[in-house]
């Protein structure tokens, strides 16, 4: 889970080691579930392993296809957009990796987001209204961040520690409305009622350990990948342009679009909330505009000096 041995990212002990914090105590959450459904649901622990490992798998490996469709993102040639290639290829060739796939999504919110399960499978896209409203200084800015993003491979780690809530979710509603709860004809009618009421909430403490922990990561996470891009372009106060001009033109988008994008504010540049919004931050995925601001201005200071 550390940055690519090619890269010129800087590394980030911190974030390695809250990725690693992540995985380990949600995988053993997800482990515990998984083998209190095997206990509670005896006649259908063959197609319980079977379901949570192969969507587990199928998860990880089609993951950033997943996101792309669900985002509307399209792969895009340095043909059509001749710019957006230049700069990705600057910087790749700054921090010394490979060049991952390029993709834009027609969408007016000004954004950006990676995604891949590795360096050499994944894609950075952008939006046509982060296009439109960002110069080439502030647009290589954010580019930087999501390339921080695909270099420390804290993506993929944020694909799985999500998805393992989801499919705990998945897997409950299976069992309960799937009839595998009292099925077992040795099981008498208790045993059933108290499988019922067990399982969905066992199922809603493993989703809440999941949102906290990934919410937790998430934050420090697009720090890090602040940090990072500011030290490898040198242009801090590009990115912290970048960063207050796409805040507020998001503030500015349609209530309905933004609840559209929502879901994947996870893997945004900035996360798709109102202003409104954007004051209760207890849950966000991101640390607040001020917290990012504050952080690239001190790392201004450190390179003027």
């Amino acid at each position: 889970m550390s940055t690519s041995q090619h890269s010129r990212f800087a590394p980030d002990r911190g974030l390695t080691g809250r990725m690693v914090t992540t995985m380990f105590l949600i995988g053993l959450v997800y482990v515990g579930f998984t083998g209190l459904l095997i206990v509670l649901l005896r006649g259908a622990w063959p197609l319980i392993v079977l379901i949570s490992g192969g969507l587990f798998v199928a998860q990880f490996w089609f993951s950033d296809k997943i996101t792309e469709r669900a985002m509307g993102a399209h792969e895009v040639t340095p043909e059509q957009y001749p710019q957006l290639h230049g700069a990705v290829d600057r910087l790749c060739a700054l921090a010394d990796m490979p060049k991952p796939r390029v993709a834009v999504a027609d969408n007016d919110m000004p954004n950006a987001f990676a995604t891949g399960r590795k360096p050499e499978k994944s894609v950075v896209c952008v939006t046509t209204g982060l296009l439109r409203r960002l110069g080439p200084e502030e647009l290589e800015g954010v580019l930087a961040h999501e390339l921080s993003h695909v270099a420390h491979r804290d993506v993929a780690v944020m694909t799985v520690a999500g998805f393992l809530g989801v499919l705990a979710g998945a897997i409950t509603r299976m069992a309960l409305y799937g009839g595998f709860v009292g099925s077992n004809r040795n099981s008498n009618d208790s045993n059933a009622a108290i499988a019922a009421l067990i399982v969905p909430l066992v199922a809603m403490v493993v989703y809440a350990i999941s949102f906290l922990l990934t919410r937790l990561l998430s934050r420090y996470r697009e720090l890090a990948a602040d940090r990072a891009a500011a030290q490898l372009t040198g242009r801090p106060s590009a990115l912290a342009s970048a960063l207050t001009k796409v805040s507020g033109q998001i503030a500015a988008i349609p209530t309905r679009d933004l609840r559209q994008a929502q879901p994947y504010n996870a893997f945004y540049f900035a996360p798709a909330l109102s202003a409104r919004e954007a004051a209760g931050r207890l849950f966000s995925t991101h640390p607040t505009l001020e917290r990012r601001l504050e952080q690239l201005e001190k790392i201004s200071t450190e390179l003027g000096r």
